[in-house]
């Protein structure tokens, strides 16, 4: 019987190896860049053609590699950073594993130019899934120069199943954010299809924050600092009023490498406990420097899970840094001394003398007399047509109570601010429409009930025709992060498609030239801000049914917020436009819109 264990080819072991190293394209720029980083790089340029499925490129100024090393750094498990077992507990670098450079070749066209300062000419590598097909002499910059072409070309099955190109580019501009915000001492530049996305000058923290997610996030970054024996932690976190629904702006780093904590995370949030409206997140930026003795960060293939020797002991640090930043700038459910007065306080003018307040006082009022206000307000004159009242309470035979069309609110002092009494209808705490049916009492949600029928009326017209706008006198700039506004520039030919006219002005600059008729001018910013939240929380299901998913979030956003009073014709009209649609249940994400209370049910109340 002939032997069934035999050892892999190397190409074979190669391509087995890069499906744990190389996921999508954005592992690729992670390994290289964090290269490029090692290599004592101050500058890296990330270049990309079709979200990097058919070009990724990183160039940088760092120590370069002699032609020994530049072959050597293909072959697996080679690496400068790693001579024994002992050194993974002392790891200070962002890549150690000697795998990314033979897994990247073995699935794609490597190309690599390379130099140190030394030297006079450099190497040039040509490299098809894993054969080395070139390698001579070249003229070239210090430091390195690797393009990775045709990702995937050997193996159809991983290529077939990477996403669209918006979805990769996102992914990509992700991980470049997560190392771009770790290293805000090396400048970084990131373009893709020839458009720069991101140019980030060397900085410090705080202008490489605003710099990423753009000058929006300067009015919203509150800074905390503190340092113990176990770590120093520094940063910034988000002012609770500008919390999102949706992640993508929570980053811890500890020295300097990106990772996902759920642990810190928690702490985070409950340092916003109460201050924070249930269901969104914070931003924050948090870094922590740590002795590389106390972490493990060899726990996880992707790197960004790490284990801390200390977790328990550091929640309350994580949590009371937060909580003392957010006490010192005041942030929480307290007077706030900076607003504008509601009032303006008259001033007098310089050199006035004050005078104490004083009162006058008439000694010889009597409320009792006849010519008082006391006796006047007793003397009213008799109410006129008081009989019409009583008109409309005639017995109605067929359903055998009381028809009751009250003009005016009859409605008892202590009840006024939850019940308006109107002619058909009831406004409950400004929330619900009450009106009596045959079968009992029908109650409307309704902000639900408006953004039903605001939902039908615009997918109707999105059908029918694109809506008509009307102009701007001054057109509004919004200016979004890179990353949302990628997302925002994929759905912007079905939001202009409601009678919105909005164009790009550039980078991640938006320009706002006409809106729908019953749009409020002065929120379209909040609107595109938020549907660009739905999209990022539900991007499969956004995706799918584009024009829908933009109508829906238009119609949420134009709905009568709760707490409104509505008029009699305010109610009537939701009533009646709520029947003509063809789901009056339920709204467009299929909530509840109306339910009615059985008479049955009413009078076991009564029993």
């Amino acid at each position: 019987m002939s032997d069934l264990i035999h050892l892999l080819p190397d190409s074979v072991a190669n391509q087995i190896a890069a499906g744990e190293v190389v996921q999508r394209p954005s592992s690729v720029v992670k390994e290289l860049v964090e290269n490029a980083i090692d290599a004592g790089s101050t500058k890296i340029q990330v270049v990309l053609k079709d979200a990097g499925k058919t070009l990724i490129q990183v160039i940088d100024n760092g120590c370069g590699m002699s032609e020994t090393d530049a072959r050597m750094c293909f072959e697996r498990h080679a690496t400068s950073k790693i001579r024994k077992a002992m050194d993974l507990f002392d790891i200070r670098t962002m890549g150690f594993r000697g795998e990314a450079m033979a897994s990247i070749a073995a699935i794609a066209h490597v190309e690599l130019k390379t130099k140190k300062a030394e030297q006079e000419v450099g190497t040039f590598i040509r490299i098809a899934g894993s054969k080395v097909e070139v390698q001579e002499p070249v003229t070239c910059q210090n430091g390195t120069n690797l393009m990775v072409k045709n990702l995937f070309f050997n193996v159809p099955a991983r290529r077939k199943f990477l996403k669209s190109n918006s979805t990769e580019l996102k992914h990509l501009m992700e991980d470049f954010q997560r190392i771009a915000l770790g290293f805000p001492e090396i400048e970084m530049q990131f373009m893709h299809n020839d458009v720069m996305i991101y140019n980030l000058p060397a900085s410090k923290i705080y202008n490489r924050i605003i710099n990423v997610l753009g000058k929006s996030a300067s009015q919203n970054l509150i800074p905390i600092q503190s340092e113990t024996s176990m770590a120093k932690i520094i940063g910034y976190i988000g002012k609770p009023e500008n919390a999102k629904k949706t992640a993508g702006e929570q980053f811890f780093f500890v020295n300097k490498r990106y990772m996902r904590h759920p642990y810190f995370f928690k702490a985070v949030t409950s340092a916003y406990y109460e201050i924070l409206q249930q269901g969104m997140l914070p931003s924050f930026f948090i870094y922590f420097d740590v002795n590389p003795d106390t972490i493990d960060i060899n726990i996880h293939p992707t790197k960004t899970e790490i284990k801390f020797e200390n977790e328990r002991a550091m929640w309350p640090i994580v949590e009371a840094t937060v909580k003392e930043a957010l006490g010192k700038f005041n942030i929480g459910p307290s007077l706030d001394f900076n607003r504008e007065a509601a009032f303006d306080i008259p001033m007098p003018a310089k050199g006035t003398p004050i005078a104490a307040p004083s009162i006058s006082v008439n000694p010889d009022y009597n409320p009792f007399k006849a010519d008082s206000s006391y006796s006047k307000l007793k003397q009213k004159e008799p109410v006129q047509n008081w009989e019409k009242l009583y008109e409309g309470f005639e017995k109605n035979p067929e359903q055998g109570q009381l028809d009751m069309p009250i003009e005016t609110q009859v409605v008892q002092s202590s009840l006024q601010d939850d019940v308006l009494v109107h002619n058909r209808f009831f406004q409950i705490k400004g929330k619900y429409i009450a009106s009596v049916v045959k079968s009992g009492l029908m109650l409307i949600d309704q902000k639900r009930a408006h953004e039903r029928t605001l939902f039908d009326e615009y997918i109707y017209k999105t059908g029918v025709q694109s809506g008509v706008g009307q102009k701007l006198l001054y057109p509004e700039k919004i200016e979004l992060s890179p990353v949302d506004a990628e997302l925002f520039r994929s759905i912007l030919s079905e939001v202009n498609r409601l009678g919105f006219e909005i164009d790009e002005l550039g980078g991640s600059t938006f320009v706002v030239n006409s809106i729908p008729a019953e749009f409020p001018d002065n929120d379209v910013d909040k609107w595109v801000v938020d549907i660009v939240d739905n999209l990022k929380e539900n991007q499969k299901d956004f995706k799918q049914a584009v024009r829908e998913n933009i109508v829906r979030s238009l119609a949420k956003f134009l709905s009568i917020p709760y707490g409104k009073k509505l008029t009699q014709e305010e109610m009537v009209h939701i009533n009646d436009k709520l029947f003509v649609s063809q789901m009056p249940n339920l709204t467009p994400d299929g909530k509840t819109i109306l339910t009615i209370v059985e008479m049955d049910e009413l009078e076991k109340k009564f029993k």
